[in-house]
């Protein structure tokens, strides 16, 4: 299917795929401060100042995410036997705190200009320079989601959905200038609140799937579904249960119980258990699997409840 992503199966391939999205990150949002904050002193606009403290979040999260994504990738040590993945998600929980904590910066100073206002001056200055911003995000995004496609990554996937909502916001900033030099001031003040809640929004967005992946959460549907009919293709399996699977960073943790032949040898089942094993890592290279062999004689146990 062409909308499957294209997993990597090199590990070290992924790593530098990796390392050079969190690299790109750093450097366009360190580019898009220098640029806001000329434009944020120059025309003393509140929504340029919205859009110059979301890029200094982005700095901020961004190298978070460069910390974490390089700790994820360390193989499993001793007191790590499942290897450091969830490194990822914690690094998308703290992105949330620090977009939640810049939107209410925002509304601060909004309704701070809004009861105090004060004329614009040099708007078309930062209409350039967020239109270059646009311009930036929109090739580092182009980016991203080609890094995402090919690792599945938790981290750059919460990166990109914050620079995502950076398009929103420069977007209506740009129409807030643009109204305000046509005679209508108070719609600056009133966009940067309204981007706010949107970068509020964005932040729990973030904070949820983070959660999610920290609490367990079950692969999605399609992907539970296309590994339970791995295992049953294979012609020896008589059925499966006790499917249960989570991702952690780039590996897919997968375990279930194979219910085969009762009269079947020891060597045998191992062989199938194998074999099924295999299928699955070939459509699923990063995951890591654990099958069990069970009689077909004996009686599944009762589903989980949900």
């Amino acid at each position: 299917m062409p909308d499957e992503p294209q997993l990597i199966t090199d590990p070290a391939q992924a790593a530098r795929l990796l390392r050079r999205a969190t690299y790109a990150s750093v450097a366009t949002a360190s580019l898009l401060i220098a640029g806001k904050l000329a434009a944020a002193l120059l025309t003393g606009s509140v929504s340029v100042l919205a859009s110059l403290v979301d890029s200094m979040m982005d700095v901020a999260a961004s190298i978070i995410n460069l910390l974490a994504v390089r700790y994820s990738l360390q193989p499993p040590d001793r007191d790590h036997r499942f290897g450091h993945g969830k490194a990822e998600p914690l690094a998308g929980l703290v992105q949330a705190a620090f977009i939640a904590g810049s939107a209410v910066f925002l509304i601060l100073n909004a309704v701070d200009r809004l009861l105090h206002p004060k004329p614009l001056a040099d708007e078309w200055v930062g209409v350039g320079v967020l239109l270059f911003a646009i311009a930036a995000t929109l090739a580092l995004l182009a980016f991203q989601h080609h890094v995402i496609r090919r690792t599945q990554s938790t981290a750059i996937r919460a990166d990109a959905l914050h620079y995502a909502t950076d398009l929103l916001t420069n977007g209506a900033t740009i129409v807030a200038l643009g109204l305000t030099m046509l005679g209508w001031p108070m719609t600056d003040p009133v966009f940067a609140i309204g981007i706010a809640a949107y970068i509020v929004y964005s932040a729990g967005q973030i904070g949820y799937e983070s959660i999610q992946l920290l609490m367990d959460q079950e692969l999605p549907l399609e992907v539970h579904a296309r590994i339970k009919a791995i295992a049953l293709a294979h012609p020896q399996v008589c059925g499966i249960h006790a499917l249960r699977t989570r991702r952690s960073g780039q590996t897919y943790f997968v375990q279930m119980h194979l219910m085969l032949d009762d009269q079947m040898p020891l060597i045998e089942a191992h062989r199938v258990a194998d074999e099924t094993e295999a299928a699955i890592m070939a459509v699923f290279p990063n995951a890591d699997v654990l099958i069990h062999e069970d009689p077909a004689s004996e009686p599944p146990p009762p589903p989980l409840p949900g």
